[in-house]
């Protein structure tokens, strides 16, 4: 499993763990990563997602998963949700025309 948040793309970072006497290690920073279900309104379904906390605190303040995905870019997704966010799309067009 890549360490890798499946909604924004946030994956590990290299750099330097540096000590008081100024000695450089290479270390890797990890993303903090949580399994969480969300729910989708437009779906009526949840869905199970790894993702970062920061991207969750995202989710909450956009207003949920649904509201999140549609103003998100997709370039950075996953394809579970690059293919979620295109359903979703879909559901909210067919929605507005009906």
């Amino acid at each position: 499993m890549s360490r890798r948040c499946e909604l924004t793309g946030k994956g590990p970072l290299k750099g330097n763990k540096v000590s008081h006497a100024n000695n450089k290690t290479r270390t890797r920073f990890l993303p903090n990563l949580c399994e969480v279900s969300l729910m989708s309104d437009v779906m009526g379904l949840s869905y199970n997602l790894r993702i970062s906390a920061i991207a969750l605190k995202s989710v909450e303040h956009a207003g949920g998963l649904d509201a999140f995905l549609l103003k998100a870019r997709t370039e950075k997704m996953s394809d579970k949700v690059a293919k979620l966010k295109r359903t979703i799309a879909k559901k909210v067009e067919a929605q507005k025309a009906a």
